[in-house]
């Protein structure tokens, strides 16, 4: 939930995201399909609190959740809600870009969105008091990582590797964005893209998907367990 990127190559867009979280919490389900108000939606899932970081509904919708807003908050002693059961409000009504002005966030952690729908790109921002909503161009590159484990400096420096590892790239695929995610910075543990701090904070999977015309492919990387996971359907 710590790192996410989005690139358009051509007519195909590929939305990677790397999940960061302590290692004593359970190893999450594989994708698979599940009935969410009535609405088909894929998502890993999280045996803790049944929600998700990372969901694609049956009409190529994409949420992605990133912990934290712009920057670091202080953790309350409780939240009304998980943000990751949140992911799955948004992305289980008609419109999740609709929905959103009209969710109400009190007394939930701040958090960011990635949404990708009907061929438009939002960033979701709730800072704990206010939401703030930028369409971004689809057409361009873009990468966030979560304000709550890194400073300014480090997301700025992400952001470099990030634009040389692209640079000159006339055609990306899912595979260059994979290895991005896995192997970029990868002997720093503390702030690559892999990260390793004392073996309490680690790098726990890669979900990528892949959506091209009416075709989407969500791929799961569980790195403990060192097990890939594959789905693929058809846009409705």
């Amino acid at each position: 939930m710590c790192t996410v990127s989005f690139v358009k190559t051509g007519q195909k867009v590929i939305i990677t995201s790397n999940r960061d979280e302590a290692v004593v919490r359970p190893s999450a389900i594989a994708p698979k399909n599940y009935v969410v108000n009535g609405k088909n939606i894929i998502f890993p899932k999280d045996p803790r609190a049944g929600g998700t970081w990372y969901a694609v509904d049956d009409k190529g919708t994409i949420v992605v959740l990133l912990n934290g807003a712009n920057e670091k908050h202080i953790i309350g002693n409780s939240y009304r809600k998980s943000r990751g059961l949140i992911v799955l409000d948004v992305i289980s009504a008609d419109s999740p870009r609709d929905f959103w002005d009209e969710l109400d966030l009190d007394n939930i952690e701040p958090f960011t969105l990635v949404l990708f729908q009907n061929e438009a790109l939002y960033q979701l921002r709730w800072d704990g008091v206010q939401k703030e909503t930028v369409s971004l161009s689809a057409n361009e590159k873009h990468i966030w990582s979560s304000a709550t484990l890194y400073s300014d400096i480090v997301r700025q420096e992400r952001e470099g590797l990030f634009n040389r590892f692209l640079e000159g790239k006339e055609q990306v695929s899912e595979l260059d964005m994979y290895q991005f995610h896995r192997y970029a910075d990868q002997d720093n543990h503390e702030s690559g893209l892999v990260i390793n701090l004392n073996d309490v904070l680690k790098t726990l999977s890669i979900t990528q998907a892949v959506a091209e015309q009416n075709k989407v492919v969500l791929k799961h990387y569980d790195l403990i367990a060192n097990q890939e996971a594959t789905t693929s359907f058809i846009i409705v």
